[in-house]
């Protein structure tokens, strides 16, 4: 299952999940200054971004790969969105088309396939950036108990990519904790949340073992946000 179809499948549901993601989006709009009123953002979802903005802006482009996000991201006026893949190089070609004061991502560029070639092509739209991205720190315990290698990449992996393109960019890392009531709660949320990136590599019996060995009553979650 590709990543955007999970997501589609459980776009329905993402609201009720997506708690840190709506933390992490609150955190990032923080960090932008000035209130730019041209935004673009990657990754947009059903719309956390948009949804949160405090000041009235006159454009605002959203771009997913979803197209179940983009059914229920916000509608207006001033806002566009676009069915695109950031993975894609045909998307910044398009995207060249438009003047924008700021491009913002909150928890989407974890799934780069390639993460250089991302950055690269947003600095190549000589806009500030405010970026969130979720690094190999989230499920930290979890992948340890199950011995998984970690889905995402680094914080230190992420930042050396990130400083070939963004040299004053101010790095920040923050980390989060989700209690649950159960641990089978907790597996609920990694599959309805998307957080799994659609890694589905466990048999029955090994995530019911993993589900009794699991020595939390949370999960952990590590972010890092770029902002130039």
């Amino acid at each position: 299952m590709k990543i955007s179809t999970e997501f589609s499948k459980y776009a329905t549901e993402y609201g009720k999940y997506n708690i840190i993601q709506e933390k992490v989006a609150t955190k990032l709009l923080t960090h932008v200054k000035n209130r730019p009123q041209n935004i673009l953002d990657l990754g947009c979802g059903s719309g956390a971004i948009a949804k949160k903005l405090f000041w009235k802006v006159e454009h605002f482009v959203g771009v997913d790969f979803a197209p179940g996000m983009l059914e229920l991201h916000p509608k207006a006026n001033y806002i566009e969105c676009i069915h695109g893949d950031f993975n894609d190089d045909k998307l910044f070609k398009y995207l060249q088309r438009y003047s924008f004061d700021y491009i913002i991502s909150a928890s989407a560029l974890q799934w780069a396939d390639d993460l250089d070639a991302v950055f690269k092509n947003l600095r190549g739209l000589n806009t500030p950036v405010s970026l969130a991205i979720f690094t190999s720190g989230t499920f930290k315990t979890l992948n340890t108990t199950a011995q998984l290698k970690p889905l995402l990449r680094s914080r230190k992996e992420i930042e050396k990519i990130a400083k070939r393109y963004f040299e004053d960019a101010i790095f920040e890392v923050v980390e989060y904790k989700l209690v649950f009531e159960s641990v089978r709660k907790m597996f609920r949320y990694i599959k309805k949340s998307g957080v799994s990136g659609s890694r589905n590599i466990l048999s029955y019996k090994e995530a019911k073992a993993l589900m009794q060995a699991y020595p939390l009553d949370y999960l952990e979650f590590e972010v890092l946000f770029i902002c130039s």
